[in-house]
Formats: structure tokens, sequence, C-alpha cells
């Protein structure tokens, strides 16, 4: 599974990331998880600033504090909350009992992934909550993916 999320990582990178993509990345995520009915928060930043939010039916605080624990991690380790959770598990422990980070601050679940822009780095997250972390992580990374082949979002090319 680590060589998939990190595949994910090196693929999904952009030439830029506005104000404006956030507005459509989000609204797309938005509309993929009305289309599944997925109980989900959708929480895109660059840097300390929230360029879009929204909570969808059945969902309460206890979402919006699921993704600032794992955005946390995304901005601690440049990494997918799920990337950083997987390389725990790998080595026989887990993210809770090694990192030495505050669990009420930080959680490597899935959802939360790195907004990546070539020649600039980790410049954002845009973190989904509310499914299981793999559905999560899935939903974040369709999003992108989508977003991508419609040339919202020009991905950069290696």
């Amino acid at each position: 599974m680590i060589p998939e999320l990190e595949a994910q990582e090196r693929r999904l990178v952009l030439k830029s990331f506005t104000h404006e993509h956030a507005w459509h990345l989000g609204s797309m995520l938005v509309e993929l998880a009305r289309l599944r009915h997925a109980p989900v928060v959708v929480d895109i930043r660059r840097g300390r600033q929230q360029l879009f939010h929204c909570a969808l039916p059945r969902t309460s605080a206890d979402n919006d504090a699921w993704t600032d624990r794992k955005r946390r991690v995304v901005e601690r380790y440049d990494e997918s909350s799920y990337l950083v959770g997987a390389r725990y598990r790998a080595k026989g422990t887990t993210f809770e009992a090694s990192s030495r980070l505050d669990p009420d601050r930080y959680a490597a679940h899935g959802g939360a992934f790195p907004i990546t822009v070539e020649g600039a780095g980790v410049i954002g997250t845009v973190t989904v909550s509310g499914l299981p972390q793999a559905e999560d992580h899935a939903l974040v990374v369709e999003a992108l993916e989508r977003f991508i082949a419609a040339g919202r979002i020009e991905a950069a090319t290696h």
C-alpha cells in the first residue's frame, strides 16, 4: 500500500493553486459526496488560510475536529495523513503509540492530502472527514485526479 500512496503524491503535483482552484476543487468534492450520500466535511487550506469549508448533512463538530487533526499531520510531515499512518503500521506500531505527538491534536488517519505545487512544495491541504479512513482518502484522490483531468488544475510534468 505504501508504494501506491507515494505514487499518488508524486502524480498529484500541481503547477499552481489559487483561491479559485480551491473553490472548484471543494465544489467537486461536495458534489461527489452528495452523489454518494456521503456525510462528510470538506476543508481546503493554503497555509493557514481556510479557502473552502463545507459540512454536509449528518456531520457534526467532531468531523471538523478530525479534519483539523488530520490536516496537522500533513502540515508536519508533508505527506498524506493516510501515508503517515501506513508507515507506522508497516513498522508494527501505531502513530498514536510512537509519534510522540498529542493524539488530541494529530491523527494519522486517511483523509488529508497535501496540495503540492511544482517548485514550491506543499502549500496546503485538502481534507475530508466522515467516512472510514480509506474512503476519505480515496475521495480526495479521486477528486484531485478528476480535477486535473478536467483541466481545472494543471498537473506538473516530471
